[in-house]
């Protein structure tokens, strides 16, 4: 089995090697490092580890990392509901409570367990483990989602995402009255050093950043309709960090309603998820390069929120 080499710098003290592996290459799961770590892989400063290894900082890795990896997973008639099907892509508007890929605590029931049952041949496609995913959305969030049918197509799509030139609009409603109406949010975020599941703004220079690794993000911002104590507010992305508009609208002091990780603990609307939904995203298609645009509206629970608020 052919294997791509990578090298790669941890500076993560005091954190276990598979978790800090995961943080700064995501698209392989921790399970999958740990399998890679077990198979004598993965070298930290010239000797094999094991993944529950604790880091001193700065740690040089070389990491051999199979262009495939075999997985068990299993089709699932989970109903879908498709925007746009062609012999490449797929795009689906995801609901929320429904994860992406498979993952500790989620080994059925995701996305990718009904796409390898609506396409057959999915499981050939890039890393077993996420076969045809490109981009992904929080659990909790719902909206637009594309993914590739084939290789050729995952790897269009990937420079689309890499270059920057997808478009990704979002609709959040925020707590209080959103203040400046527009503006862009440039604030670099990075793993939260002490809650090392959440993200936070690091801000460069600070003791953090080194540890935090922090990378570059943009968001901008505009209020459609600003309520008494509430702001319905559409993001633009310009880059595509985890949980990037959660971690940016709190960061300026209007968290998501219902976003329990970065808003307020006590809920001021009673919703079972957060209110933030991927309502427009605009491709290349990989087949002739023609710019597609697709939308997909409020699902019922947060369009009965903004009719019940009052301008």
């Amino acid at each position: 089995m052919k294997a791509q080499q990578v090298e790669l710098t941890l500076p993560f003290p005091g954190e276990r090697l598979d978790k800090a592996l995961t943080t700064v290459m995501p698209d392989i799961s921790r399970m999958q490092w740990q399998r890679l770590i077990k198979e004598g892989r993965v070298q930290v400063d010239g000797h094999s580890a094991k993944p529950s290894q604790r880091l001193k900082g700065d740690e040089q890795v070389i990491a051999d990392i199979p262009e495939a990896v075999e997985s068990d997973l299993l089709p699932e008639s989970i109903p879908l509901d498709i925007r746009y099907e062609d012999g490449d892509i797929l795009v689906v508007n995801k609901p929320a409570g429904m994860v992406v890929h498979p993952g500790t605590g989620h080994e059925s029931g995701t996305l990718v367990n009904a796409l390898l049952a609506h396409c057959t041949d999915l499981s050939g496609i890039g890393n077993t483990k996420r076969p045809g995913i490109v981009h992904r959305l929080d659990k909790d969030t719902s909206g637009l989602l594309v993914i590739a049918k084939n290789d050729i197509a995952q790897h269009a799509l990937q420079e689309q995402f890499k270059n920057r030139t997808v478009g990704k609009k979002y609709l959040a409603l925020v707590d209080g009255q959103i203040q400046p109406t527009k503006a862009m949010i440039d604030a670099p975020i990075g793993r939260d050093p002490k809650q090392r599941k959440k993200m936070s703004v690091i801000a460069p220079g600070s003791p953090r950043a080194a540890s935090a690794r922090a990378r570059s993000a943009q968001t901008q911002y505009r209020a459609l309709t600003v309520f008494d104590n509430y702001s319905l507010v559409e993001c633009n992305l310009f880059t595509g960090r985890t949980h990037q508009i959660r971690v940016h609208l709190a960061y300026i002091g209007y968290p998501i309603v219902g976003d329990t990780a970065y808003g307020r603990r006590k809920k001021t609307i009673p919703l079972m998820r957060h209110f933030l939904h991927a309502a427009e995203l605009t491709i290349k298609r990989p087949s002739d390069q023609k710019e597609l645009t697709f939308t997909a509206e409020l699902p019922p629970e947060l369009d009965v929120v903004i009719t019940n608020l009052k301008p």
